[in-house]
């Protein structure tokens, strides 16, 4: 069977009779045993359930009453509740947890026909540039072994970048979609913070975190976008404007103004090939006619602070739920209530979360609070003014996804500032709300891909899709 790059592909053949729904679940579950023991992109897979599922969606076909994502063969982070399934976050502190009810997004892609094909490898609790901070392993490159997937839906990307399934949903804190995505070679979207529901997402940090597709081209994104976007009755911070039809795409050809962030590509610390590769699509944009201006951004400096301790402060409060009480990890050395808490706690958390636990708790302290809470709060108020006041002036804000290519496997891992700076181009999004994607934009010397991530207004997703169809 051929590998295929898009739903429409899929459904025209299916429509054709050329193959089935079963067929193309077999395809990915013999990828899966062929690839899964050594990328480690699943923790678990629901074969059986995939396959049942497949066979009432070929009857659906049949009978044309099959629903928009017929034919997706999908795979979901395992920071998604799934009914009846395990939801571990990546974490042993949920070891052996079943979900009682189906995230908001898991719901609307098997309302539309999606085949839920397993749950993917994380970075526990979404805390990781590189998925080398999962309980289960890390997750590997499958263009190159030896290097990482990118975090923290590094499992999400590499299970659609080696065929193992046809999309992902991901989540984004701070580029947990975009970054693997340009790691990978594929299209991460990060949506407006508020335009898809985030109930069922296990949180790490509620101000941040977004719901976004992994996919092999714009076309899939935008209709996985279409379906899981939208008022949720579960979720009070869920925006209600009404879903575009995102997958209708503005062909027209118009005369944009695009900046792109001098501070980011004019950088010392970007990778020759990242900055080539970047000046050429800047260069391709305006042989195509679009204005392209540098814009300087001199808070750029403080993307990563204000990130890093707001989103470290609000895990500290969103991880204290997990104690040993209620469900999870209970540690069997407990001799009294509090050591209970505090055993379950440190047997149940790795290193990296109880880092940023700590830094959060830290910085929420009484002697502390205003000195960096408060007033983090503030310079992301600024970062956010300054953002949306360029783009009132251009119509996108470009950059390269990340600095670098995929790191080699335990490069950057003996030091976390240098592991955050990879974050450096993708926090912004998440710290002002703002939709982003990453797309790819060609190989470094080793064959490694390159990301061009596109930053547009609130809730003007359409736009930014249609633009990114255009380049890719």
């Amino acid at each position: 069977m051929k590998n295929y790059t898009s739903l429409q592909s899929i459904q025209a053949d299916l429509h054709a009779g050329y193959i089935t729904c079963r067929q193309l679940v077999e395809f990915y579950l013999q990828n899966i045993a062929e690839k899964n023991t050594q990328l480690n992109a699943f923790l678990k897979v629901f074969d059986q359930e995939a396959l049942a599922k497949a066979d009432e969606i070929d009857q659906k076909i049949k009978t044309g009453n099959a629903g928009k994502l017929a034919g997706m063969v999908i795979g979901i982070k395992d920071l998604l509740c799934y009914k009846d399934h395990t939801s571990t976050a990546g974490s042993k502190i949920l070891g052996g947890f079943e979900s009682q009810f189906n995230a908001t997004a898991v719901q609307r892609v098997i309302d539309a026909d999606a085949i839920i094909i397993g749950s993917q490898n994380c970075d526990e609790f979404g805390m990781g540039s590189t998925n080398e901070n999962s309980a289960y392993g890390a997750c590997l490159n499958a263009v190159g072994t030896n290097r990482v997937a990118g975090g923290s839906s590094g499992g999400s990307a590499v299970a659609v970048q080696a065929d193992m399934c046809l999309a992902s949903l991901g989540t984004d804190t701070g580029g947990s979609v975009r970054m693997p995505a340009g790691f990978c070679g594929l299209v991460g979207l990060k949506p407006t913070y508020t335009r898809v529901s985030r109930w069922g997402l296990i949180a790490y940090a509620s101000s941040f975190d977004c719901i976004g597709p992994i996919t092999k081209s714009v076309e899939d994104a935008a209709i996985l976008l279409e379906i899981i976007a939208g008022k949720d009755e579960q979720d009070s911070t869920v925006s209600r404007l009404e879903v575009p039809q995102y997958s209708a795409f503005d062909t027209t050809h118009k005369t944009l103004k695009i900046g792109y962030l001098k501070e980011a590509v004019e950088s010392a610390g970007l990778q020759p090939e990242v900055r080539e590769a970047t000046w050429a699509k800047l260069e391709a944009l305006k042989a195509a006619g679009h204005v392209v201006e540098a814009v300087e951004f001199p808070l750029i400096k403080y993307f990563l602070p204000t990130y890093y301790i707001l989103t470290t402060a609000e895990a500290s409060s969103n991880l204290s739920r997990f104690d040993g009480v209620k469900y999870g990890h209970r540690s069997n050395q407990a001799t009294d209530l509090m050591s209970m808490y505090k055993k379950s706690r440190a047997e149940g958390f790795g290193k990296e979360v109880k880092r940023r636990i700590m830094l959060g708790t830290f910085v929420l302290s009484a002697s502390y609070y205003d000195a960096y809470y408060t007033k983090a709060q503030k310079v992301r108020r600024l970062i956010k003014d300054y953002t949306d006041q360029l783009l009132s002036e251009y119509d996108f804000l470009v950059c390269p996804t990340t600095p670098t290519t995929a790191y080699k496997i335990g490069e950057k891992t003996s030091d976390p500032i240098q592991m955050y700076l990879g974050d450096l181009f993708t926090v912004q999004a998440n710290v002002v709300g703002l939709p982003a994607i990453s797309i790819p934009n060609g190989v470094d010397n080793d064959g490694m891909p390159i990301g061009f991530q596109i930053m547009g207004g609130a809730f003007q997703e359409k736009a930014l899709l249609s633009f990114a169809k255009s380049l890719y």
